[in-house]
């Protein structure tokens, strides 16, 4: 299991406390991507190598929709982190994501990272032995 987080926030003040968050919780920091764009080009780099995608909608370039279609694909557990989406396009379009509102406190966001990574841990042993 990869112990590595996507970050992608387009805030930079926000998007520096939430690599602390990540970073305390025990994890690497990919990222943060402030863009589509630069989501896209980090989902190239790490692929399946991510235990986790901590995800803002509403980014400069458009929305997180195109990279939250990938790491969903591909079975990375996405934690939506914002404070402008509509929880119910959010929840039928992602049924396993996990959705934190904006703002969350850190211990709340961190206990939803341990979380989202011990399930795909769970989910690889299972995939494992069949």
């Amino acid at each position: 299991m990869s112990d590595t987080v996507l970050l992608v926030e387009d805030e930079l003040l926000i998007a520096l406390d939430l690599q602390a968050t990540i970073e305390d919780a025990g994890f690497a920091v990919e990222g943060p991507c402030m863009t589509v764009t630069e989501a896209q080009e980090a989902i190239d780099r790490c692929g399946g190598a991510l235990a986790v995608a901590l995800l803002d909608v509403r980014l400069a370039d458009g929305t997180v929709f195109p990279a939250a279609d990938r790491l969903y694909a591909e079975g990375i557990p996405i934690i939506f982190h914002s404070g402008h989406a509509d929880t119910s396009d959010l929840r039928q379009r992602y049924p396993t994501a996990t959705i934190c509102p904006k703002p969350s406190a850190p211990a709340s966001l961190a206990a939803a990272l341990q979380n989202c990574a011990a399930r795909d841990a769970g989910d690889e042993a299972l995939r494992a032995t069949g």
